[in-house]
């Protein structure tokens, strides 16, 4: 489920770099030269980005059905490069997918953190997840009437501000997803409720969070920070939209050197303002 993984970088200590939805290694661009000067940076594709598939196997859209699967593969990558004690940074719904992994192979991982992550995307009576049941029912039907319309409206909505080359970026990369896949994982993400793993995750975490984030409302990152086990700080970021290792990278890489360089992961809780 993974392809085109490589190693750059310099350092002792290995970073993993995992994508979300729509995505592909492309979308850590800004913040890989800055990184790699002090870290090994472990980065790759999730299959359902739609970049070559070096085995030329064809994709299943039965794959791409459970985050357990996604984390599983996770594992196996970190496995297969003899990593372990990695500092894991996920995207969206690779943060969870990295929480999942590190409950179960809690050896590879020595800290997590999790940009625009979310355990579960519908709200109910005692959750704010940000989307209705009808919302998200609406959104499969338009991906499946008319998957670029829908994906280009998606992009723009999520990148959350005016920035032409983010944008065709992103929607660069959304297009390349094969309609099918793109609903089977879209179903995936945002029908999950995943809360339950959180009173699971003993490694420390650092969950970063845009003020102003179509998908995710900030709300999320406090309620992540309280239901898990293990030691967590929430990091806010003053930034529209989903993308902030795009959009906000200078902001980003802020926090990311400053929790990178303690083995706690910072402070309890701060906000890096503009």
């Amino acid at each position: 489920m993974h392809s085109n993984a490589r190693i750059i970088g310099n350092g002792e200590q290995t970073v993993v770099l995992s994508h979300g939805y729509g995505g592909s290694q492309s979308i850590w661009d800004n913040v890989v030269p800055h990184l790699s000067q002090s870290y090994q940076l472990l980065l790759f594709d999730w299959n359902f980005s739609g970049t070559a598939d070096d085995s030329g196997k064809a994709l299943e859209l039965s794959e791409y059905t459970s985050f357990t699967a996604f984390a599983d593969d996770l594992i196996s990558l970190i496995d297969e490069t003899n990593r372990n004690g990695v500092i894991f940074i996920g995207h969206s719904m690779s943060g969870m997918i990295g929480c999942i992994a590190s409950v179960k192979r809690p050896d590879l991982f020595s800290h997590l953190v999790l940009i625009g992550a979310s355990p579960r995307y519908l709200n109910s009576e005692d959750y704010q997840g940000g989307f209705e049941r009808m919302e998200v029912e609406t959104m499969f039907t338009s991906m499946e009437s008319n998957f670029q319309s829908w994906a280009q409206n998606f992009v723009r909505l999520a990148i959350g501000v005016n920035d032409p080359i983010s944008i065709e970026k992103v929607e660069r990369s959304f297009l390349k997803m094969r309609p099918d896949i793109a609903l089977g994982v879209a179903k995936m993400i945002f029908v999950s409720d995943l809360r339950d793993v959180l009173g699971n995750v003993e490694v420390p975490c650092t969950i970063i969070q845009g003020t102003n984030d179509m998908v995710v409302p900030t709300s999320v990152a406090h309620y992540m920070q309280h239901e898990m086990k293990g030691k967590a700080m929430v990091e806010i970021i003053e930034s529209d939209g989903h993308f902030p290792q795009l959009t906000a990278h200078r902001m980003l890489l802020e926090v990311l050197d400053r929790v990178l360089a303690t083995k706690d992961g910072g402070s309890d809780e701060g906000t890096v303002k503009t």
